[in-house]
């Protein structure tokens, strides 16, 4: 079964950073986009960052200087940089992956479990 196992979250002081992480566990042929979201309490799931492949990077205009996404596929993993954090970012941190379990199949969007992030004022 593949999973996406998330790590790195908690609570920090406005201007801290954190550092996210995100693994896919399981047996997989071929890693598309893999990004990040968030989801505040009340709000709607939003678009952190994302990375369609190694080269090419996405950001959400609220975190663009802020914050970077990096990958790398031998070891699977996508990596949320945060910088200069301040208390609107708090939020649950979802992973989330495209990816394809065998050759000629489907590709599959997968999420992780959530991580919160927690900054304080």
């Amino acid at each position: 079964q593949v999973q996406l196992v998330e790590s790195g979250g908690g609570l920090v002081q406005a201007g801290g950073s954190l550092t996210l992480s995100c693994r896919v566990s399981g047996s997989v042929v071929n890693l598309g986009t893999m990004g990040w979201y968030r989801q505040a309490p009340g709000k709607q799931r939003e678009l952190v960052a994302s990375m369609p492949n190694p080269q090419d990077t996405n950001y959400a205009d609220s975190v663009t200087g802020r914050f970077t996404i990096s990958r790398d596929n031998a070891k699977r993993t996508v990596f949320l940089q945060m910088n200069s954090l301040k208390p609107e970012d708090t939020a649950v941190y979802f992973c989330n992956a495209n990816i394809r379990r065998r050759l000629g199949g489907q590709w599959a969007d997968l999420w992780g479990q959530g991580t919160q992030v927690t900054v304080s004022s």
